[in-house]
């Protein structure tokens, strides 16, 4: 942004035309804000107005304040359950569970998304990269599907992309949330990004990997020894988190895998 510019200048000396300039400061024009930028939409102005107060009050019950927070989203897929964790800035401190949200509809079957078409919701370690104010499923918060991991498991020509969590109860491979409760997830989107979150994770298991779902899942995989070793390399990410309460910085190898350090 330039904060001076040239002014031309004309005047007579003497019967002569004279020009002459002069710089002027020009005082910057702040930018908007993330938050004052999405208020500018009627259905993020909407949201405030019914939901503000209960978000907040999600935050304030944990001792946390909502415009001082960063956030975390956590998926599983057998269980339709969203949870919104939150933590406040800073590298030593640890998330909170504030509220573990009922999926409304979420298509396919337990295991990853690996084509264009397959209905399926992927499974891995993602972030929030778009988000959309006008969506055709109220508001919408979306993944970066296909992620590293899955540029080199999934399907090389068409993968699959535009995978969502949204409002309404509809889904085609997204998490459908209903207007509610997506509007309460994308207030603190809003509030963590304008705080200056960065990217806000989202990790997506088929099912929580406690000692009795792992049980349950290794039965169904059977006749699928490459489904159960995916899930298997899922584990570690998800203990971490449940010893922890902290995020694992998850890096991916040349044949997919994930690690965590």
């Amino acid at each position: 942004m330039k904060t001076r510019s040239n002014v031309w200048v004309l005047f007579t000396l003497g019967g002569v035309l004279v020009i002459a300039t002069t710089l002027l400061l020009c005082s910057a024009i702040p930018a908007k804000s993330f938050k004052t930028t999405q208020l500018e939409f009627e259905r993020v102005k909407d949201a405030y107005e019914e939901k503000e107060t209960v978000t907040q009050k999600l935050f304030s019950d944990k001792g946390l304040t909502i415009n001082q927070s960063e956030i975390f989203l956590r998926v599983f897929k057998k269980e339709k359950q969203l949870e919104l964790w939150a933590k406040e800035k800073g590298a030593n401190k640890t998330f909170q569970l504030l509220k573990t949200y009922k999926i409304c509809s979420a298509s396919g079957e337990l295991g990853p998304k690996r084509k264009l078409g397959d209905y399926q919701v992927p499974e891995g370690f993602y972030v929030i990269n778009r988000w959309n104010p006008v969506s055709n499923f109220h508001l919408s918060l979306g993944i970066n599907y296909p992620n590293a991991s899955d540029r080199i498991l999934s399907d090389k020509k068409h993968p699959g992309d535009d995978i969502f969590i949204h409002g309404n109860c509809v889904s085609i491979g997204c998490m459908a949330m209903t207007d509610p409760m997506i509007k309460e997830i994308y207030i603190a989107f809003v509030e963590a990004k304008n705080a200056g979150q960065g990217l806000v994770p989202v990790h997506i298991f088929p099912s929580k990997l406690n000692d009795s779902s792992w049980d349950s899942l290794q039965v169904t995989t059977l006749d699928d020894p490459s489904l159960l070793a995916f899930w298997k390399n899922l584990k570690p990410g998800y203990e971490w988190f449940e010893n922890k309460k902290t995020l694992p910085k998850v890096s991916v190898d040349t044949k997919g895998r994930y690690s965590f350090q």
